[in-house]
């Protein structure tokens, strides 16, 4: 059938109103998408597209800042949280430190030895830094009673170090509670290049 045919037959069978409105909406969305064509390609973003491309964006940005939170929330299920604590058998606080620690989710193997200083000296623990307890959780060295927060973001960070340290014992820090009295303090990151950092501080 050709084009005349089929016009014809149309027009015939249909009213002829009808023919000329199913021509013109025909013929006006024809023109509205081929202007709307060029507009998209040469004109400025629409309040409507600028708002749906901020959106988009916006939903990216969640969506990596999302995962980034889960990967912190499950570092404790991937990560197995062992810790080797050496301590010295006369040291009470130290025992308290290793139930903070356990309370944290960390699986604590306990060594009790009179000579602490060689296996502080073994992993290169400054003599400025150095505590009461020498602990390895990992791979790193923990000495003295860091607060196991910062033991966990190193292993999630995972920086060039050796380990981290609570110099001395502090009032206040996980093992050292004395009521509401706390000691500010600073959890130093150290290197074997005797570099020092600080890795967090309390007030």
């Amino acid at each position: 059938m050709s084009y005349k045919q089929f016009i014809y037959c149309w027009q015939k069978f249909l009213p002829r109103t009808l023919v000329h409105a199913a021509v013109r909406a025909v013929v006006i969305i024809c023109l509205t998408v081929g202007i709307l064509g060029i507009l998209g390609s040469t004109a400025p973003m629409s309040n409507a597209q600028a708002v749906f491309s901020a959106s988009v964006a916006g939903n990216v940005q969640l969506i990596s800042t999302t995962k980034r939170i889960q990967d912190k929330q499950t570092l404790s299920k991937t990560t197995t949280l062992n810790a080797t604590v050496y301590h010295s058998p006369a040291c009470n606080c130290c025992g308290g430190w290793i139930d903070h620690l356990k309370t944290q989710g960390f699986q604590i193997t306990d060594f009790s030895t009179p000579d602490i200083e060689t296996v502080k000296q073994k992993y290169n623990v400054p003599d400025n830094l150095s505590s009461c307890h020498t602990a390895i959780v990992n791979g790193y060295v923990i000495e003295g009673h860091v607060p196991a927060n910062d033991i966990k973001r190193l292993l999630q960070e995972k920086p060039n170090v050796i380990g981290l340290s609570v110099p001395q014992m502090p009032v206040g820090t996980p093992g050292m509670e004395m009521g509401d009295q706390k000691d500010p303090f600073s959890v130093f990151a150290f290197n074997d290049n005797n570099s020092v950092a600080v890795f967090n501080k309390y007030p």
